[in-house]
């Protein structure tokens, strides 16, 4: 290239195709700096609750509870137990695993009993839990 021949000014086409990638980068680079900055390094916080009303069906009764991640870390293996305690003992006990619950989510799912847990105290608690 001799210093007498010019470079092809920019189109209108490829201004305007660079300044939208621009804006798109832009605000991708704002938004991992955004969650880098209001990241929490907090372990899981994990809890469980009865979430409805007893049901019976066919003599077995069913017991909903939920399960939420309030923490900012995921967990994997998060063991629930739950147990009937009627007259002082424990007369049933049932327990299940979630396989992971990340920070803010919501598991379902229900324990079953053949003896009717309003006759007792029922005891929902968390057991464990892994980190990934």
């Amino acid at each position: 290239m001799t210093k007498t021949e010019e470079k092809p000014k920019r189109s209108l086409a490829e201004w305007v195709t660079f300044t939208i990638a621009s804006f798109i980068l832009a605000i991708i680079v704002s938004l991992v700096g955004y969650t880098w900055l209001n990241e929490k390094n907090q372990p899981p916080i994990i809890s469980v609750s009865k979430k409805e009303a007893i049901r019976e069906i066919d003599g077995q009764f069913y017991v909903p509870f939920e399960v939420v991640n309030t923490g900012g870390d995921t967990a994997e293996s998060v063991q629930i137990i739950a147990e009937l305690v009627i007259d002082g003992e424990v007369a049933e006990s049932g327990e299940q695993q979630i396989d992971f619950i990340s920070t803010r989510e919501t598991e379902e799912g229900a324990f079953i009993f053949s003896q009717n847990p309003s006759k007792g105290k029922l005891n929902l608690r968390i057991a464990s839990y892994k980190l990934p």
